[in-house]
């Protein structure tokens, strides 16, 4: 089977906004754009940015809703985690490693864009901890 691309829609209320947060910020490429859409490529997968009317409100934490990725070569995380600092990118939660000394120790940050989309980025120590299934793993905080 081939690589699929994953596809994600979200809210936002403000293209020009979004674009200075994704393409500006982050390094996204821009694909087609509407008045109430666009489309851009984040890190080869479909991000589809969609206007609403509805209003777009925080969550208390960063459960259950976010999104992001997961970097295989730790350069490259912190390549977007110091391109985030450099742009002055809302850190929701600052960079932290968790679970040291464990299988499923991982380096992370989440971001905020302007509507409130949380964004998770993760590098693995081992990257069979990202699918992997072990008895008594953590997944998630309490």
């Amino acid at each position: 089977m081939t690589a699929a691309i994953f596809h994600l829609a979200i809210p936002i209320n403000d293209v020009a906004k979004a674009k200075q947060f994704y393409v500006e910020g982050l390094g996204c490429t821009l694909g087609r754009q509407s008045p109430q859409a666009m489309i851009l490529n984040f890190w080869d997968h479909q991000v589809v940015a969609h206007v609403s009317h509805d209003p777009l409100t925080p969550q208390r934490g960063i459960y259950p809703r976010h999104f992001g990725l997961i970097f295989p070569v730790e350069a490259d995380w912190e390549t977007t985690l110091t391109r985030a600092k450099n742009h002055n990118l809302l850190f929701r939660e600052p960079e932290k490693r968790r679970f040291p000394g464990q299988l499923t120790e991982h380096r992370t940050f989440f971001l905020e864009d302007p509507f409130y989309n949380l964004l998770e980025f993760k590098y693995y120590c081992h990257a069979e901890a990202i699918f992997s299934p072990q008895a008594g793993a953590a997944v998630g905080d309490r």
